[in-house]
């Protein structure tokens, strides 16, 4: 089976990362053989409070972002750096599509900052994603900390999932469903998709009423059940994304999500670097 495109990369310029490298992710989707390679960097646009506890811990380039309220500000991105090294990298790589993108934070809570990047910007992909809950006056990342119960998390978070999906924010695809999962503890009882099925299928049921696509998304591996919730639910359209921050992850797990996404019902789309379609 060819591999999906991947949908869902980071490099040097998404603040997150160190380890990112456009050029380095360009020849791993060669080496790999996939179709094309979408760019998605980080346009975060909520600040976050990081619990005293927890600022030590934090890697170095997120400690450098600390307001003294202890407030992280990602920085805005550096969209004319970024376009500048897409064009380079589509000079130096002309057998591989590489698509520009930005992968939007909350961007219903955020409409002016968002509506003003996309508008002064072509970018070929956006994404659309939750990565934090409001806490009181303040946000909170789902991965850095969180004390609620993994079940009572995740419920919260699908129903923020649900407000971004309902608003009219313009993104294409709904990235990392699954999101909250990344913090699901390894001691205690096991996620189990079913005693979520109804939070899972309402978020899936208004996206397929948006016209908008699922991401499966390899960092963690989607559950299953949620690609087989979408094709029941009538969605139209995957979308495939490793959310690679270095580029020995780009298409990382694609060969088994192409398999389950095949086995639910959806097929590769009429060119390469299409969704995939029912």
């Amino acid at each position: 089976m060819s591999l999906p495109p991947d949908g869902h990369v980071h490099t040097e310029w998404s603040w997150d990362t160190v380890t990112g490298s456009m050029i380095g992710s360009c020849e791993r989707a060669l080496e790999l053989g996939l179709p094309s390679v979408a760019f998605t960097e980080h346009a975060d646009l909520t600040p976050w409070l990081i619990p005293e506890p927890v600022r030590p811990h934090l890697p170095e380039h997120f400690r450098v972002r600390l307001r003294p309220d202890g407030v992280l500000e990602p920085p805005d991105l550096d969209v004319a750096g970024y376009l500048a090294c897409v064009d380079e990298c589509r000079s130096w790589f002309p057998s591989l599509r590489i698509l520009s993108g930005v992968e939007l934070s909350e961007p219903h809570w955020h409409r002016p900052r968002a509506d003003a990047l996309l508008a002064a910007h072509d970018f070929d992909r956006v994404l659309g994603s939750v990565h934090s809950l409001p806490d009181g006056e303040h946000h909170h990342e789902l991965t850095v900390v969180s004390d609620r119960p993994p079940g009572e998390l995740l419920r919260a978070y699908l129903g923020e999932v649900l407000g971004l999906v309902e608003s009219t924010a313009d993104f294409a695809v709904l990235a990392h469903i699954d999101y909250a999962l990344r913090s699901w503890p390894a001691e205690g009882p096991p996620f189990v998709a079913a005693d979520f099925e109804e939070e899972f299928r309402t978020v899936l049921r208004a996206l397929r009423a948006s016209g908008r696509a699922l991401e499966v998304n390899t960092k963690v591996p989607l559950p299953g059940e949620v690609v087989r919730w979408w094709f029941r639910e009538g969605g139209e359209a995957v979308a495939f994304g490793s959310d690679a921050h270095e580029p020995g992850l780009v298409g990382h797990g694609f060969a088994e999500a192409a398999a389950l996404v095949e086995s639910c019902g959806f097929r590769p789309g009429h060119i390469p670097h299409d969704f995939w379609r029912r």
